[in-house]
């Protein structure tokens, strides 16, 4: 107890004395405390600890973070500050360092899962220290995990054909197209709805993480896969006066991320290749790839409507 109590006065004395006087200040409280017996008055930490976490999580939902997101930032943080054991104002650099590399040596966990740890305690400290809960970020000295880079996976032209020829509707085609030429993600796909494309323009609004909207381009493949499942849509008056929703299932519901996902397994089999290679993600890599050997810079593909809202202005 002596000890946390004098970790507190020194983290309050940090903005008024340099390293030296807090030295010295260190050797002032324990002489002065040697023989003093402390006893910790009954009061439930964790319970305090847990109102912060919240407040925290709030202000990251009212940021726009996703649900998935804010799951993860809760476990993260529940399970660090559990390991550490100690009050949030009592943590420190040391206590975190430690943790961090415990956890990857106990878990096997990537440098990039660690970093991400990091990440997520820096934004909670930093947090605390803004809101004054805490004098200063104890995670403003531990630096980014160095994580390295790793060449990412893409399909070829030829598996791409491939699995557009073995496509049988013209809504499979068009998933397929608009995955390989824009790099959006399955998640936005199945967002999209018909007036987010503009066929004029070749381009599409996506509503990515946070709700927040970009401008991808199509091109003339995706479009015309795209006019070719409209024409279909088109056809059938129920459905398209029925559903927003640009793709829809086989129930003419909104389509769902897992049979995205399956379609994009489906037509990867199909065209031959080996389980292991199985990614939707890829088609992303793949879409940034292709952008890169067409001599785009993929920093300007995503826009934000915003943006582009203001280019047309100019």
């Amino acid at each position: 107890m002596i000890e946390t109590l004098m970790n507190e006065i020194e983290q309050a004395m940090i903005p008024a004395l340099n390293n030296e006087q807090l030295s010295q200040l260190r050797k002032v409280m324990e002489f002065t405390f040697r023989n003093i017996s402390v006893t910790e008055k009954e009061q439930t930490e964790q319970n305090v600890d847990d109102r912060i976490v919240e407040k925290f999580l709030a202000a990251k939902r009212v940021e726009g973070c996703s649900d998935k997101s804010m799951h993860y930032y809760q476990s993260t943080l529940n399970n660090a500050l559990r390991k550490v054991g100690k009050d949030v104002k009592h943590i420190t650099t040391d206590d975190l360092r430690t943790y961090l590399d415990v956890y990857q040596q106990t878990s096997g966990a990537s440098r990039v899962t660690v970093d991400n740890i990091r990440r997520i305690l820096s934004s909670f400290f930093s947090w605390l220290e803004d809101e004054s809960y805490i004098i200063k970020s104890p995670v403003r000295r531990i630096h980014k995990v160095k994580t390295g880079k790793t060449v990412k996976e893409t399909y070829s032209d030829e598996a791409l054909e491939r699995m557009r020829d073995y496509c049988d509707t013209a809504r499979d085609l068009a998933i397929i197209d608009i995955l390989a030429s824009t790099g959006m993600r399955v998640g936005e796909l199945v967002k999209l709805n018909r007036n987010d494309i503009d066929f004029q323009n070749r381009e599409c609004v996506v509503t990515g993480k946070g709700n927040k909207q970009r401008i991808v381009y199509l091109n003339s493949a995706c479009r015309e896969a795209l006019a070719g499942y409209y024409a279909e849509r088109t056809g059938e008056k129920h459905i398209a006066t029925t559903s927003h929703a640009l793709f829809l299932s086989n129930r003419e519901q909104r389509i769902s991320v897992k049979t995205v996902q399956w379609l994009v397994y489906k037509y990867l089999e199909m065209a031959g290749l080996e389980s292991k290679h199985y990614s939707v993600h890829k088609l992303r890599h793949t879409a940034a790839t292709l952008m890169l050997s067409g001599g785009v810079d993929v920093k300007t593909v995503d826009i934000p409507v915003e943006a582009r809202k203001a280019k047309m202005e100019l």
